[in-house]
């Protein structure tokens, strides 16, 4: 007989699964799966439907040593505001690794993704950053810039944000938001140099096309998570030559992430994964500016899934049927 499917909806996995220093684990160890085990992890499905300015990538992987893997349908409809609809959602499909069954339906509309997204801009930070960074500049107001901002609390002792974003109403309701969420003061600034001046930690969130941050302070840590398809772009190249660059998988930052644009896209450059294993180096001095490249990976959903279903599980959380 089947086992059970179970049905978990976003509400049920907001519950389950806050943004806190177990999903930071499980995002950290992920990582240091794919430097370290014989990870299968095939490149990003995506589809593209202009006419309607959406995209859809699918997202799987398999990590030996855990009971499920994922399968993440991940869209983008960017037109979908002027409707009166979230510009994503998706769906994250959790199978058994030994029999390949169909174990749960996580309904998450995009939290999941969002969650494990923040994540690994945390574990970035923790593994690339100085140790007494504590000045974070977000560019970008939205919900991943949110989530990213209360990551980095996670892991270092901030004091201390500014934010910048292309709508100045935007950025001053974040500043407000996130100075009463994190009890630090959060200040909106006019320019993306403004923002970054005397930033320890900068975080780039934007769907950008053409680059927005030129530059950065000796010694700073750059998260860029906003290219996730190749035509997106945040860093400057120049820039880019001038860090130590961190991929999270890169093949996949040659195709889509801040390394598809310049001269420097073939060049050999660590993983993340490597860097915390021990296997690559990571920050060597003080003054060294630092910057990882997040394009999102299959071993991320995989690794937030079975640990949202294993807490469903141990909860009694959701619904579940038989076919």
């Amino acid at each position: 007989m089947r086992p059970p499917i179970t049905i978990l909806t976003e509400t049920d996995l907001r519950a389950l699964m806050p943004l806190d220093a177990e999903a930071v684990t499980c995002i950290r160890e992920a990582f240091v799966s794919l430097a370290t085990k014989p990870v299968a992890m095939p490149p990003i499905l995506r589809l593209d439907i202009p006419e309607h300015r959406g995209e859809v990538d699918v997202k799987t992987a398999y990590i030996p040593g855990l009971p499920h893997f994922a399968i993440k349908i991940s869209p983008g409809f960017f037109g979908n505001p002027a409707l009166g609809l979230p510009s994503t959602n998706g769906m994250m499909v959790v199978l058994s690794a030994e029999t390949g069954l169909v174990q749960a339906l996580l309904l998450d509309n995009g939290y999941l993704t969002d969650l494990r997204t923040a994540a690994a801009g945390a574990v970035a930070a923790d593994a690339l950053a100085r140790p007494d960074a504590h000045r974070a500049a977000i560019l970008g107001a939205g919900m991943q810039a949110r989530m990213q901002l209360r990551a980095l609390a996670l892991v270092r002792p901030l004091t201390q944000a500014t934010v910048w974003a292309r709508d100045p109403a935007k950025a001053q309701t974040f500043a407000a938001e996130m100075t009463g969420a994190l009890g630090i003061p959060v200040t909106a600034c006019a320019t993306v140099p403004e923002a970054v001046r005397d930033a320890d930690l900068i975080v780039t969130t934007t769907p950008a096309e053409s680059p927005i941050l030129h530059d950065a302070p000796l010694g700073a840590h750059i998260t860029a998570m906003g290219s996730d398809a190749g035509h997106k772009n945040e860093i400057a190249p120049a820039l880019l030559a001038r860090a130590h660059y961190v991929a999270d998988r890169l093949s996949q930052t040659r195709l889509m992430g801040e390394l598809a644009h310049g001269p420097l896209r073939d060049e050999p450059f660590p993983e993340l994964g490597q860097v915390l294993a021990g296997l690559a180096p990571g920050r060597s001095r003080p003054a060294q500016i630092t910057l990882a490249d997040l394009t999102g990976t299959g071993i991320q959903d995989t690794a937030i899934a079975t640990l949202a279903l294993t807490r469903a599980l141990d909860a009694g959380a959701g619904q579940a049927f038989t076919v």
